[in-house]
């Protein structure tokens, strides 16, 4: 059995996903005996592909030319159908991030092959993959298995340990794919970023607030907590419609789907689009004054108070407690 893990990166840096899809990988062919090869797009990305040689990879692929330096969805999806075809893989592996979830379905078009999408576990059972995700909304778990003879899986980011680098290295080739100008016909210009932020999709602690903190203003006591925490801002939907916190930081159904390990959600009711996105969360803490609000059926702990109380508190008590 041959893997293909397709290793997202962005300015000529490895995602985290792209560690997590490769030590997925790895696990999945310890048990099938098969080989895992990794992917990178992009330009100028064979600086940074050999380092997934110690997460797993038994080969790496470059494909790397100037008009790959930006996204462009048509453009990638060929290239990861085509390499997947000259490879004869058996199994892909895209990551569950913006760009996974746009190639995927593509990708899977391209090679006639099922799709299981944002899966949150991995199992072998008599050599044949079983995929995990959530359905309704995160309020139950469905077991998938894919028939043909291709089969392609996105998986949740943060859910699959990365672990650390073994320091193993792999061979490094570059593959060389002819691409048109047809092939982008839409393409991501630029990607920007608010300096100095943890990107919410990546971050491995995250505090989001809700309508419950009455204006943007009152953003600055989450934004504070996250600091201490060195996590990312949150948001719900409700407070992203209303202008008070930018899209990116939504977290939802309709905005971002994260899996820390600590999520804390102050002022936040719980509406099943926002438990959507945030369920997976290794520990989950509520902060609410409405004893009866959704977001305590699935927290790990839960505080019934004012936010505006127990928010300025418990960042005093964690600066002390890390001696910040």
């Amino acid at each position: 059995m041959k893997i293909l893990a397709f290793a997202e990166q962005r300015d000529n840096k490895l995602k985290k996903s792209a560690f997590e899809i490769v030590r997925t990988a790895r696990t999945i062919a310890d048990q099938t005996g098969g080989d895992v090869i990794a992917l990178v797009i992009g330009d100028h990305v064979q600086a940074v592909a050999g380092e997934l040689g110690g997460y797993g990879a038994t080969k790496i692929l470059i494909v790397q030319q100037p008009e790959l330096g930006k996204y462009s969805v048509t453009a990638y999806a060929k290239v990861i159908a085509e390499a997947a075809k000259r490879e004869q893989t058996d199994i892909l592996l895209l990551p569950a991030t913006a760009m996974g979830r746009d190639s995927a379905p593509r990708v899977a078009v391209k090679l006639d092959a099922g799709l299981a999408s944002d899966c949150i576990a991995l199992k072998v059972d008599d050599g044949t993959i079983i995929a995990t995700r959530p359905v309704y909304a995160g309020k139950a778990l469905t077991e998938i298995k894919i028939n043909s003879t291709v089969k392609v899986f996105t998986l949740r980011p943060n859910v699959f340990p990365a672990g650390a680098s073994n320091g193993g290295e792999a061979k490094v080739e570059v593959l060389d794919i002819p691409l048109a100008e047809s092939d982008f016909a839409s393409i991501a210009i630029e990607t920007t970023q608010a300096s100095g932020k943890v990107d919410v999709a990546e971050a491995d602690i995250i505090v989001s607030g809700g309508r419950g903190l009455k204006g943007p203003e009152n953003f600055t006591m989450i934004e504070n907590l996250a600091g201490v925490l060195g996590g990312a801002v949150g948001a719900s939907r409700a407070v992203v419609d209303a202008g008070w916190r930018p899209h990116n930081e939504q977290v939802g159904q309709t905005g971002k789907t994260v899996s820390p390990s600590l999520y804390i959600a102050v002022a936040i009711s719980g509406a099943i689009q926002h438990l959507a996105g945030m369920s997976s969360s290794k520990y989950i803490v509520a902060i609410n004054k409405d004893k009866d609000a959704p977001i305590f059926q699935i927290a790990d702990y839960g505080i019934v108070a004012d936010a505006f109380d127990i928010v300025p508190a418990l960042t005093l008590e964690t600066k002390k407690l890390l001696g910040k």
